[in-house]
């Protein structure tokens, strides 16, 4: 993959943005001192020091090209599929539906990513691995729970694999001049659900109020969401020049974005508050698991993808 000089800019941007936020929350961490706001402040570093480790992963992954990224996305899945399946337990009848699953569903899912086989890979799992799955756990003759077990299996699927494979998907859509293959989309993507999550969270601490759902998510407020959203919604206007869009439209697409990314967060912590855990895994430490990062990103990315390749990407490489 071509690393141009566009994507130099928004990786090096992204650099020192980390840098600073490092900088501020070993100043925070030394100079406050109530509890309240240890809690708030070592929060608040586990996020950045969770960013530096996507960042670097994700810089490698683009440093290997289109495969290496669907690979780590592929691996990405994997986890959080893993983390769902294991916070949302089915039944013995149920072990053959899950390596098939894990083993069979999940790669081929991102092998026609890497090949570019839209038609297939845009219904591969809510169209196929949706009627398979219920076949083959009726086939091991269990029918204890029966629905609530495959739906978990079926929404797993669809938020940890689906969902997320339509990131790396973004490489597959033909950008007029972009040498770097999509790797530009696939970064605005990250960088504006990210910083959503982020300014919301720093928004919500500074000027929280009205809270949103109390019974699902007591930390998510009017007030951070409009503020997180507004501010990463100018944040991704302010990357049109990275992106094939013009300010309006890179404004728009963020908003959009943002919106399904919160809806996203929102559905996470509505499973775990059903579940009756803070976290999916324990993977990140001090920042719970994979599905706890990617919640966000799992509901964006299909959005955006869609939304782009209707507006800009369609063409022969799509064609089958």
């Amino acid at each position: 993959m071509t690393i141009d000089h566009d994507l130099r800019l928004l990786l090096g941007g992204v650099l020192v943005l980390l840098l600073v936020a490092s900088m501020v929350g070993e100043i925070l961490r030394r100079r406050v001192t109530s509890d309240g706001g240890r809690a708030t402040v070592a929060n608040l570093v586990a996020r950045i020091n969770a960013w530096w480790v996507m960042v670097v992963v994700f810089a490698a992954a683009l440093v290997l090209g289109p495969t290496g990224t669907v690979v780590l996305y592929a691996i990405l899945s994997f986890l959080a599929l893993r983390e769902f399946i294991t916070l949302t337990p089915t039944g013995r009848g149920d072990h053959a539906t899950l390596f098939w699953s894990f083993f069979v569903v999940l790669p081929l899912q991102y092998v026609l990513v890497g090949y570019r086989w839209y038609g297939l890979f845009a219904i591969l799992i809510p169209v196929y691995a949706f009627l398979f799955v219920p076949t083959r756990s009726a086939l091991a003759g269990d029918t204890t729970s029966f629905l609530e077990r495959v739906a978990k299996i079926q929404w797993g699927l669809m938020i940890a694999v689906y969902c997320l494979s339509h990131a790396p998907a973004l490489l597959m859509l033909p950008v007029a001049g972009d040498a770097a293959g999509g790797a530009k989309l696939l970064l605005f993507l990250v960088l504006v659900v990210q910083l959503s999550d982020v300014f919301q969270y720093v928004w919500g601490k500074l000027l929280g109020r009205h809270k949103i759902a109390p019974g699902v998510s007591p930390n998510k407020t009017v007030e951070g969401f409009v503020g997180g959203v507004a501010t990463a919604t100018a944040i991704g206007a302010g990357l049109w020049w990275a992106t094939p869009f013009t300010p309006l439209q890179a404004a728009g697409f963020a908003l959009a974005i943002c919106l399904f990314g919160f809806a996203g967060g929102l559905v996470a912590s509505a499973i775990k508050r059903d579940r009756g855990v803070k976290d999916f895994g324990s993977l990140l430490a001090g920042h719970g698991g994979i599905l706890d990062r990617v919640d966000s990103l799992c509901f964006a990315a299909p959005l955006f993808f869609h939304l782009v390749r209707f507006t800009f990407g369609d063409g022969p490489d799509l064609s089958r």
